[in-house]
């Protein structure tokens, strides 16, 4: 059995980072931009600056790699290809997205509609990452 090829989960992972990065911020600066203004008024916090935007991307980068090396190491008991990569992208979207997103709409009172729609984006967003960082990655 081949070992992981490290350089390809590179390459993969910061293409779905990437395009993570994108969905991002059409979900947060253009679909919600209006209610995430809202929110940080009614929570008398400030709307996210520099610092915390480049931690986001840089994170975000990072999980676009974890979810290549997460599509990697399934892909040897379940073969490669879309399916395998939805099955990674699943896995973070679950661990990311709904669990995070579940917690923090409650603790912070978001609406509950805004709360589905985050996370249908979140799902369409890290499959199609998933499926773009896979179809980069080869085994030696």
């Amino acid at each position: 059995m081949p070992g992981i090829n490290f350089s390809r989960v590179l390459l993969g992972g910061l293409a779905a980072g990437v395009i993570l990065n994108a969905g991002e911020f059409l979900l947060n600066e253009v679909l919600f931009k209006t209610q995430l203004e809202e929110t940080v008024a009614r929570l008398h916090v400030e709307r996210p600056g520099l610092i915390f935007n480049s931690l986001a991307s840089g994170l975000t980068l990072l999980l676009g790699i974890v979810v290549v090396l997460l599509y990697a190491l399934i892909r040897t008991r379940l073969g490669p290809g879309p399916k395998t990569a939805l099955m990674a992208a699943a896995l973070a979207w679950f661990c990311i997205y709904f669990y995070s997103g579940v917690l923090t709409s409650v603790l912070l009172g978001l609406r509950k509609d805004l709360l589905l729609i985050g996370l249908v984006w979140g799902a369409f967003e890290y499959s199609i990452a998933a499926i773009g960082g896979a179809a980069l990655y080869r085994e030696k």
